[in-house]
């Protein structure tokens, strides 16, 4: 009775951890494949061969390209090579990029960017915020662009106890911003143990010189941050949910619910179309094989497209799709006057005039 006992409760439990792996599976869309949607006019930019994470481009058309990111369980081309910053000035008739160099007293052999955004000052000075996960801490760096020289002099590091597992940033104003936090964890078994969960601890913040403050909860992963161009409304995507979530700014700069966006594919980085108030958004079709990364089946690119954001019925369309064999992992598309910029994690990055 007793061998009964123990077999029925073995087998029991493989049945729970099967069930769960299956679950799991569906959760991360474990072997789904994309249609592609590609365009004529596109070439993988020339020079960029470690990421382009994430992107920002000024009115001028000067594009920011940060490249270089070593992340937790994602793999890295180059993994002893520092970060770098990228500049590409798309009203060229051939763009081309170019390296930013950065002030000596900046720590460059431990650069490690991920999210950034630029910020024009009423001078007409441009200062890129930058977030540095040096020797897997979190930092916001506030860089000087000088246009002149093409390079950055670093200002200012910015570090919080708030501040930890820092993704993605969206300057309102001098040495004021929204960022997002994507782990409550900051050591990678335990990071498993909450995606495992789906313990939804993460959050958005405010930061300012009078107060730093979370302004935003119960994100399964908060990632992408970015702003409307009416400056009313900021736009979080929650990677694991596969969710864009629409908040109105109060007035004392905290954020309230308007609306969540379903998706079915993992939204990562978002930009916003000055132009037209379209959201862009950097996606991953199947995470399983970003986790488990195989060269010889290397995960997919998706760029989505939504438009009409604040009605009843946003419109989701399909602005770029590749199962890998041009471009891998793409995290963030950014549309400039008919221009697509699309970003990767650790891949290349794609330039399409449309």
């Amino acid at each position: 009775m007793g061998k009964l006992a123990v077999l029925t409760l073995l087998g029991a439990s493989l049945a729970l951890i099967g069930e769960r792996l299956v679950a799991f599976r569906q959760r991360f869309n474990a072997s789904r494949e994309v249609e592609p949607v590609e365009y004529p006019n596109c070439h993988l930019i020339e020079g960029i061969e470690n990421g382009s994470e994430d992107i920002d481009i000024l009115p001028s058309g000067l594009a920011f390209i940060s490249s270089g990111l070593k992340y937790p369980g994602m793999p890295s081309f180059a993994p002893d090579e520092p970060g770098q910053i990228f500049m590409m000035d798309l009203n060229e008739q051939n763009p081309r990029i170019q390296s930013l160099n950065i002030s000596d007293s900046f720590d460059k052999a431990s650069f490690n960017p991920h999210g950034i955004s630029t910020f024009t000052d009423k001078d007409h000075t441009v200062y890129l915020y930058v977030v540095n996960h040096p020797h897997m801490k979190s930092t916001v760096e506030i860089f000087k662009f000088e246009e002149k020289q093409r390079s950055l002099l670093h200002l200012k590091t910015i570090e919080h106890e708030l501040l930890k597992s820092v993704n993605d940033i969206v300057v309102l104003g001098p040495e004021q911003f929204y960022a997002t936090r994507d782990h409550y964890f900051t050591s990678f078994f335990l990071m498993v143990f909450e995606i495992l969960l789906d313990l939804r601890w993460t959050y958005a913040l405010l930061y300012s010189p009078r107060e730093v403050k979370v302004v935003a909860t119960g994100f399964s992963s908060a990632n992408g941050i970015t702003i409307s161009p009416d400056k009313k409304y900021i736009y979080v995507a929650d990677v694991l949910a596969k969710k864009i979530h629409v908040m109105k700014i109060l007035d004392n700069w905290d954020l309230t619910q308007l609306k969540v966006i379903q998706l079915d594919t993992f939204v990562d980085n978002l930009t916003v179309d000055p132009d037209t108030g379209d959201i862009w958004a950097g996606c991953h079709p199947d995470v399983m094989k970003l986790l488990m990364y195989n060269p010889e089946d290397p995960p997919g690119s998706e760029v989505l497209r939504i438009q009409n954001v604040l009605s009843d019925k946003p419109r989701i369309s399909t602005g770029y799709a590749n199962s890998g064999s041009v471009l891998q992992a793409s995290t963030v598309a950014f549309m400039y006057k008919r221009k697509l910029l699309i970003g990767t994690i650790f891949h290349k990055a794609l330039y399409c005039v449309l």
